[in-house]
């Protein structure tokens, strides 16, 4: 074996640690990462509003959050699907079927670690044009840095495709809704709310391409409480599909679905799809078999950039979550579901109605839609 005075020991050690530090610096250039999550739908029926009365004339809804807003706040890209329009109390709050919330929602949604809230849903027109108004004016002076997605004030921003920009990836995500429950927008507002519409959404997935380097659709689609996938939702994948969307999550069943991946046959080009992540916070009605409303997921993707390629999806997969229901204030909360205990279980509100729904129930159903995807 060859020997080397210390002297030049030394500058052999240097010069190795050099071109590792280098090469590490390369990988790091060439390879760049963004990670992005998403939860299902916030559905603020009468007994979440009325646990979150503070008694002193407003409402505190953070509680629901706090058990995930570590986790939440660790990723670059954080979205909500808030399905109740926050539109003040002087329109009347209000649940289901007119659904409209306290203000307060949106202050807990931001402290809670979201960067991005979806509306555009089927409850985005429950109180008309006072209510988009209102919503648009509180999340623009509130919460300014927050992007809404999905209803908008007017025509020029409605034709906006929003596009992130994190770690040095560009990523667009658009977000549209199946129908408005029949509710047609303002007359002077046709464009409050984004529609599922064919032309529209095409050409909306081609600018998006042409400006980021990956691109999400959120839709609002789906049967709701059925935890397979509808002829809608594949009529909508194979779209999304041959226009090379990267990544499809979706909200509206109320009950998570399953996680695939989609490719075409032509172009070789390959999507991932979340087809619902179920509820984040709802009060359901109390009849029947209604455990599976209560089971949710956090989406979780990483999304990588090598060199001048497109961003591709790397390491993707889903943490199921469970919402806690007691009557009592501050009686909703939002747990992993690996973090809930039999303790907890026995006081949830839906076990009066739903005998069987218990942990192993919760742990069934994750495994039977997800498989051995989710933790």
């Amino acid at each position: 074996m060859k020997k080397y005075s210390n002297g030049k020991s030394i500058y052999l050690i240097l010069i190795l640690i050099f071109t590792v530090c280098f090469n590490q610096s390369a990988v790091s250039a060439a390879e760049k990462r963004v990670t992005l999550s998403m939860v299902g739908d916030v559905l603020l029926h009468t007994p979440v509003v009325k646990a979150s009365d503070d008694g002193k004339g407003g409402y505190d809804f953070k509680p629901i959050f706090k058990n995930l807003k570590n986790v939440i706040e660790s990723y670059d890209i954080a979205i909500v699907n808030q399905e109740t329009i926050p539109g003040g109390k002087e329109l009347g709050i209000s649940g289901y079927p007119a659904f409209n919330a306290p203000y307060e929602i949106g202050d807990a949604i931001a402290d809670g670690g979201f960067d991005i809230v979806l509306h555009a849903n089927n409850h985005a027109l429950d109180r008309g044009k006072k209510g988009v108004v209102n919503t648009l004016k509180y999340w623009k002076s509130k919460h300014p840095l927050l992007a809404v997605l999905g209803m908008y004030g007017n025509k020029k921003d409605s034709e906006k495709i929003y596009v992130a920009e994190k770690n040095g990836i560009k990523i667009a995500i658009l977000n549209y809704t199946y129908g408005t429950n029949g509710i047609k927008p303002p007359a002077d507002m046709p464009f409050a709310v984004n529609y599922l519409e064919k032309a529209r959404v095409e050409a909306d997935i081609k600018k998006a391409r042409r400006m980021a380097d990956f691109v999400v659709v959120c839709p609002h689609w789906g049967t709701e409480y059925n935890m397979g996938i509808s002829d809608y939702q594949r009529y909508w994948t194979d779209i999304f599909l041959k226009n090379k969307v990267d990544l499809v999550i979706g909200a509206h069943p109320h009950v998570i679905e399953p996680i695939e991946w989609v490719k075409d046959k032509k172009t070789g080009h390959r999507m991932l799809v979340y087809y619902s992540l179920g509820n984040f916070v709802n009060a359901t009605a109390m009849t029947g078999a209604i455990g599976n409303r209560y089971i949710g997921g956090m989406a979780e993707v990483t999304i990588i950039k090598e060199g001048e390629d497109r961003a591709r999806v790397g390491e993707y997969g889903i943490t199921a979550l469970l919402a806690h229901r007691e009557d009592k204030r501050n009686g909703f909360a939002v747990y992993k579901l690996s973090e809930y205990t039999e303790k907890l279980m026995s006081k949830h509100q839906a076990r009066t109605v739903h005998k069987g729904f218990n942990l192993k129930y919760c742990i069934d159903i994750c495994n039977k839609v997800w498989g051995g995807l989710w933790k």
